[in-house]
């Protein structure tokens, strides 16, 4: 027979392994805010943008078409993969001096931008919000002093460079939403812990489970009684001589 349990066995289980379950919740909310401010390294994000246009030969006039921007829109994917290249990436380092291979810069890099929009955002990410700032300007300067050999076109131009604010503060780690998370993890760990001991507890605690360990119906029970609860004078022993 298929067993079921009800909201009153759930409501039981759960009042009676309370305390387990705020323990759990309460050791990954520490746990959580231990790494959190103790053991991950803050990083910061600087971004810088530019945009893809028509060379000055290919638009006589300085008129645009819809054929112009669209060739513009896909050159972009080119140009996001040329960015994060050895090419680019090697004379970023050589130009600024940065203690960094070509393969951990491009880790840093991210490369954007919207659909159908000639706009492309470069976000460099760094334990420094300054280092993070130079080498978003930095790559996107030596784009686009690069692009004309390695394509023969000359149609980028910087939007806004990456700067550094006064009151920078860290994209990663974020304390609140950590904390959040390992708040709503643990109190489902401990739940399902509360439900896992239950379920592995296998003492008799009532005349249902006796019926089930048995097989057999109950007949009856006897009470426990205190001597302080019989009435006076009524189980009195008595001695035969």
């Amino acid at each position: 027979m298929e067993e079921t349990i009800s909201l009153k066995e759930i409501a039981d289980v759960l009042k009676k392994r309370l305390l387990l379950i705020i323990a759990v919740t309460v050791g990954a909310v520490m746990i959580s805010a231990a790494v959190t401010f103790f053991l991950l390294t803050p990083t910061y994000e600087s971004t810088s943008q530019f945009i893809v246009n028509q060379s000055d030969e290919e638009m006589p006039n300085n008129i645009y078409d819809g054929n112009d921007i669209q060739t513009s829109v896909e050159l972009i994917n080119t140009y996001n993969v040329i960015i994060k290249s050895p090419a680019v990436l090697e004379q970023v380092i050589d130009d600024h001096n940065l203690h960094v291979t070509p393969e951990k810069l491009a880790q840093k890099i991210q490369v954007s931008s919207e659909e159908n929009s000639q706009v492309v955002t470069v976000t460099v990410t760094d334990e420094s919000p300054h280092a993070a700032a130079e080498m978003a300007n930095a790559t996107v300067k030596t784009f686009q002093a690069e692009i004309p050999s390695l394509m023969n076109v000359d149609n980028v131009n910087v939007l806004s460079e990456a700067k550094v604010s006064p009151d920078e503060s860290p994209v990663s780690p974020q304390p609140l939403l950590n904390i959040a998370i390992a708040m709503v993890v643990g109190a489902m760990a401990g739940i399902g812990l509360a439900f896992l001991l239950e379920f592995m507890d296998s003492t008799i605690k009532n005349e249902e489970d006796i019926e089930g360990s048995l097989t057999l119906p109950i007949m009856g029970s006897i009470s426990t009684m205190k001597d302080s609860d019989a009435p006076a004078g009524k189980f009195e022993s008595q001695h035969i001589s």
